[in-house]
């Protein structure tokens, strides 16, 4: 099947009006890519998600867009011709809307670009010596001896680029000998924890406050061949939620891992304690460098010592283990 791809320049303050008058009119196949939006979104959902994609941000810098797709049939240009009229009427109608100009380009996109261009643009991350973080479409390259771990990157979450993730997995390559039980908090995609169950812990626990995250973890888990004897997926609040996670409360851990932002982690880190014995290591990530000394006050505020600290590309990693 042939789509054309139109696209639609406006303005922030217009987009919801211009999205409703599309709607309205029957045209419904769109995506929207607009700054404005996305900040709120990141706003309102800030329980919801732990690093934003830089890449994305700067993609979306300066833009108020819409794109919308129309089968390239027989009528395709009598309804492009509506479109184009519908454009038109819309500042008159309202006048004191700001629409942005409403210019429409327009470009030809097969079928098989709209369900898989987007694939190109993830290739393996070769992390440390021993893991490649593959996109499940393709056939990992064993000839370099290392551990292939496969995600589905359209899921969301985390994929593996971002600095945080990779400091997080070089830590657990490092200490993950064998047969550790691993406690995986704001667990997302579940690299991580799907990370330290290919190097050889016997069991892992992700933890996400977002339902979502919970099937996507264990969608990806099964794709690595990693079931319910080995993975476990939770859905809460470590922080508030402790009486609906009494089950995760009774255990303790050899290995923590926390790939989220310090906002979350500061309060979390009162917490940690209940979850160790003697020789747990805390692994965490996700944290700007500017906020570093705040959640390193935290961290020892709850009676942990940080043993080893990396840097990459402005976001730090750290490993702490019971003070004393």
């Amino acid at each position: 099947m042939q789509w054309l791809e139109l696209t639609i320049e406006s303005a922030s303050e217009g987009i919801d009006l211009l999205e409703a008058a599309l709607t309205l009119n029957g045209f419904d196949s769109f995506i929207i890519d607009d700054e404005a939006e996305f900040h709120t979104f990141l706003e309102t959902n800030r329980d919801y998600w732990d690093i934003v994609d830089e890449d994305l941000e700067k993609s979306l810098d300066g833009v108020s867009r819409i794109r919308l797709y129309l089968e390239d049939k027989a009528d395709a240009m009598e309804e492009i011709a509506r479109l184009r009229a519908l454009l038109r009427e819309l500042p008159q109608q309202f006048p004191d809307a700001k629409l942005g100009t409403l210019a429409v380009s327009m470009a030809n996109v097969k079928d098989e670009d709209w369900e898989n261009n987007w694939k190109q643009y993830y290739q393996p991350i070769p992390i440390g010596s021993r893991l490649l973080v593959t996109p499940m479409w393709m056939e990992p390259d064993r000839s370099a001896g290392r551990i292939p771990v496969l995600l589905d990157p359209g899921m969301i979450f985390g994929t593996g680029a971002h600095a945080s993730t990779q400091m997080c997995m070089l830590r657990l390559e490092e200490h993950v000998r064998g047969g550790e039980q691993v406690l995986d908090l704001g667990s997302g995609s579940g690299i991580l924890s799907i990370t330290a169950l290919l190097l050889g812990a016997d069991h892992a626990t992700g933890v996400d406050v977002d339902p979502k995250a919970e099937d996507i973890a264990r969608a990806n888990a099964a794709i690595n061949g990693l079931l319910s004897d080995r993975f476990t997926a939770v859905t809460g609040n470590v922080i508030t939620g402790q009486a609906e996670l009494e089950d995760l409360f009774s255990k303790t851990y050899d290995i923590i891992c926390m790939n989220i932002f310090a906002d979350v982690i500061i309060p979390m880190a009162a917490v940690l304690p209940r979850f160790m014995h003697e020789n747990t290591l805390v692994i965490c990530s996700g944290v700007l460098e500017n906020r570093y000394e705040e959640v390193r006050s935290a961290i020892e505020a709850a009676g942990l010592r940080i043993q080893q600290l990396q840097t990459m590309n402005d976001w730090c990693c750290f490993t702490a283990v019971k003070g004393g």
